[in-house]
């Protein structure tokens, strides 16, 4: 699932001679994601051999691989032992981008349309009553900006509360306690709060549409000197769409599939998907990544990451890693771009051209 960011993390030199040195022709590939209902696809993708189908299309071998905590998938990715990852907008900001290693969202798969969500002990609790408590999160994950767009929406910040860092895997159990009385958390953990007896969700991410976002992240140097890994991991992604909507035997087993690697029933499953907005076709994902609404999305993030320390080391504004866009456009730092996002690739899958 989607951890916290590592506002720490500190990437040196060593981090970025790895991270280059992949950056060349080559024939061997390896991609790594998390358990989140956004990211299932690719492990059964895999699992179907979907991913070596069109790897062996474009004449390369590309590996994708499930890896326990989510973090240090991203510093894995970043140090250069991954050549892509699964990633929020967020994370793949403060965390590749901010420590130098320049990234692009191949893919932007999904938002969070419900996923994500503030609760409060108490029958009909409001945002408002958040005012002075304490609020367990994962501290500088996506819970922490999802609580901070919530407050901004009735004229509070994080000024006006606590907020207490509590760890994922101690959520539930500390949101069972007399002392936690206010979580931000994301499904599974999300479902299983809610289901607790007194309990009232007061904000969730479906009321900042298209903020949250699950991408699958590719190390810039490599793709641009590698295409066929961007053309592979395309068609394989969309392909595994198609066969999560044909609603006939196969792509019910593969959504079986699917809930039981992430924990849970098919119904479990597709309550998760419920709250997620799946880019199911090239199409979809090629218009969301132009729609002018995301440069404003991402510099709304950039200024969240920067007031919180999450940009690195020295940086002097919220604008000091570049970010592009489609059409040549650009927010932050035009001389530091280290974030891209590149519909090259899904424009291939839109035209048919893959």
């Amino acid at each position: 699932m989607r951890h916290p960011l590592l506002a720490s993390l500190v990437l040196g030199c060593s981090l970025l001679l790895g991270a280059t040195a992949q950056a060349a022709p080559r024939d061997d590939f390896k991609v790594c994601w998390t358990i989140y209902a956004g990211w299932m696809p690719w492990g059964e993708a895999q699992a179907q051999g979907i991913i070596d189908k069109w790897a062996k299309k474009y004449g390369i071998h590309v590996e994708v691989v499930q890896l326990n905590d989510y973090v240090e998938s991203i510093n894995q990715y970043t140090t250069g032992q991954f050549d892509g990852c699964a990633m929020t907008n967020m994370d793949a900001l403060t965390i590749p981008a901010a420590g130098g290693v320049d990234s692009t969202a191949l893919i932007v798969s999904d938002y969070s349309n419900g996923n994500d969500g503030v609760v409060m002990k108490g029958k009909g609790k409001t945002l408002a009553d958040l005012k002075g408590q304490q609020v367990n999160l994962v501290q500088f994950s996506v819970s922490h900006y999802l609580l901070a767009r919530a407050l901004q929406s009735v004229g509070l910040s994080e000024r006006d509360l606590t907020t207490v860092n509590t760890s994922d895997a101690d959520m539930v159990a500390a949101f069972q306690t007399p002392d936690v009385r206010n979580v931000v958390t994301w499904n599974p953990l999300l479902a299983e709060v809610k289901a607790q007896p007194d309990t009232t969700e007061v904000f969730d991410s479906s009321k900042i549409p298209g903020e949250i976002l699950d991408m699958l992240v590719v190390n810039t140097a490599t793709l641009k000197d590698n295409p066929a890994l961007g053309k592979a991991l395309t068609g394989a992604w969309f392909e595994m769409m198609a066969l999560m909507q044909a609603h006939d035997a196969k792509g019910k087993a593969a959504l079986e599939a699917m809930a039981k690697a992430s924990g849970t029933d098919l119904a479990g499953f597709q309550a998760q998907l419920d709250k997620t907005r799946l880019f199911t076709t090239p199409a979809e994902a090629l218009a969301f990544v132009k729609d002018p609404a995301l440069p404003t999305t991402m510099q709304r993030i950039a200024h969240f990451s920067f007031e919180h320390g999450l940009l690195g080391q020295g940086a002097p504004s919220a604008e000091a890693i570049g970010i592009a866009y489609p059409g040549g456009k650009t927010s932050g730092d035009a001389g530091n771009l280290k974030l891209r996002f590149d519909p090259t690739f899904v424009q291939l899958a839109a035209d048919g051209k893959l």
